[in-house]
C-alpha cells in the first residue's frame, strides 16, 4: 500500500528546485518511514554520498554510528531510523569545505515530511544548521555552546557536532563530549530503538 509519505519521498527524490545551483546536479539523498522512531538531521550529502546515494556512507557516517552505538544494519533500517538532512543534495565545494546546505530543501520539504513521521521520539541534530533550524531561539550562539548544553534539549533533541574527520580539532578541544555526552546518546538511542 502506498502511503502519503511514499508519494512525498518520490516527489523529493525527483526534486529540481535548486538544480541550477548544484555543480554536480541534483541527487536528493534521504530515508524515512512512518514507523521510524529516531530522526537524524545532518547538513547535506558530501561527494561520496552524492556518488553512492547512501546517506552517511563515509567516514563521518562511520563515526556517527560509533557515537550512536549501532551497526549499519540498524542505522540503515528506515523502519527504525529516518535520515532527513537540511539539504538533500551535495551543495558543492567552498573555500574551507563543502558549501552550506541549500535552503530550498528545508523551506519547501521539511514542513511536509516531518508531520508524516509521527513516531519520532528522538531527533539527533548534527551540526549548526540543523540545530538553528529545529531549536530556533533556544539554540545558543555557537555550536559548541549548544552542544555543551545538550541535556537542556532532551528528551526530544540531542545536538551533536559534525562527526567529520575535519572536526578532530573540536573533539580534541572538547573531550567532555565523548566522555559525557556519548554514553548518554548511546543509552537514548538504545531506548528509542529498543
Amino acid at each position: 500500500m502506498t502511503t502519503s509519505l511514499d508519494i512525498l519521498l518520490n516527489q523529493v527524490r525527483t526534486c529540481r528546485l535548486c538544480a541550477e545551483h548544484l555543480p554536480h546536479g541534483p541527487r536528493p539523498v534521504l530515508r524515512a518511514a512512518p514507523s521510524a522512531r529516531l530522526l537524524i538531521v545532518g547538513q547535506a550529502p558530501g561527494t561520496k554520498v552524492h556518488a553512492s546515494g547512501v546517506p552517511w556512507d563515509d567516514q563521518s557516517g562511520k563515526r556517527l554510528r560509533q557515537w550512536m552505538g549501532i551497526d549499519p544494519e540498524v542505522f540503515y533500517d528506515e523502519q527504525q531510523v529516518a535520515i532527513v538532512p537540511m539539504g538533500f543534495c551535495y551543495p558543492g565545494k567552498g573555500k574551507s569545505g563543502d558549501l552550506p546546505p541549500r535552503p530550498e530543501c528545508a523551506q519547501h520539504w521539511h514542513q511536509q515530511l516531518l508531520p508524516l513521521l509521527p513516531n519520532i521520539q528522538l531527533t539527533l541534530l548534527v551540526g549548526k544548521y540543523a540545530q538553528d533550524y529545529f531549536l530556533g531561539g533556544a539554540a545558543k550562539p555557537t555550536l559548541t555552546e549548544t552542544v555543551t548544553h545538550w541535556a537542556d534539549y532532551l528528551p526530544r533533541y540531542m545536538p551533536l557536532p559534525h562527526p567529520s574527520p575535519r572536526n578532530q580539532f573540536w573533539l580534541r578541544r572538547n573531550p567532555w563530549f565523548e566522555e559525557e555526552a556519548i554514553p548518554v546518546l548511546q543509552q537514548l538511542v538504545a531506548q528509542t530503538l529498543g
